[in-house]
């Protein structure tokens, strides 16, 4: 019985703990750095297709390993529409990935 009454009183006094838990400013939390994926990844493809309207270029690229991607040919969209300008299907490029977005791009 006594170890029964010892259990109910730590189960009351973890039920009381919570609250104050919750309240905390979390000021641990803050600060942390975006993770390496995050930031621009440079890689090799050739150009498979330009839609100047739409801002977006296909390439077929090389494996990016930042990404874990294997090769494989994919529409990207374009920071700056003049990176397309002159560029011809069938040029390879090497080209610097932010997210999903194409930031630079130079003919090789």
């Amino acid at each position: 019985m006594k170890v029964l009454g010892i259990a109910g009183g730590l189960a009351a006094l973890a039920l009381l703990a919570q609250p104050a838990a919750a309240q905390d400013d979390h000021a641990g939390h803050a600060g942390h750095a975006a993770p390496a994926a995050a930031s621009a990844i440079e890689a090799v493809g050739v150009v498979r297709a330009v839609d100047v309207k739409a801002g977006k270029v296909t390439l077929a690229h090389e494996a990016i390993p930042a990404r874990k991607w294997p090769p494989m040919t994919m529409a990207f969209k374009v920071s700056d529409p003049a990176l397309l300008k002159d560029l011809a299907v069938g040029t390879k490029v090497r080209f610097k990935l932010d997210g999903q977005t194409i930031t630079g791009l130079t003919a090789l």
